[in-house]
């Protein structure tokens, strides 16, 4: 009978250390999609505010677009001159991860 409550007491150890680190997992999984949903949405602004690509939308338009296709949600965007510098967030489990980048054309 002992030996039946030390194993049920390591299976239940064991089943939360297991869902422990699968919601670290997956938060630190939606942290790096945001950051790279920032990286594609400023990319997009810059090279929409240099006209490097044809677009018929704002810069900051076509950044929230990307970052929605990429799972996220454009929450600030600022352009100064060509460069645009994005936040964009996403939520997990309850918890949001935000993230920031900036961009510009090269030798600007």
């Amino acid at each position: 009978m002992a030996g039946t409550a030390l194993a049920a007491g390591i299976l239940t150890v064991a089943a939360s250390l297991s869902l422990g680190l699968a919601a670290v997992g997956g938060a630190a999984v939606t942290a790096q999609r945001t950051a790279g949903a920032a990286d594609a949405a400023a990319l997009a602004a810059a090279d929409a505010a240099s006209g490097a690509i044809v677009t018929g939308e704002e810069p900051c338009a076509l950044a929230a677009r990307v970052a929605a296709a990429a799972g996220g949600r454009l929450s600030a965007c600022t352009l100064d001159d060509f460069a645009a510098t994005v936040e964009v967030r996403s939520a997990y489990a309850g918890l949001v991860a935000a993230s920031r980048a900036r961009a510009r054309q090269p030798g600007g």
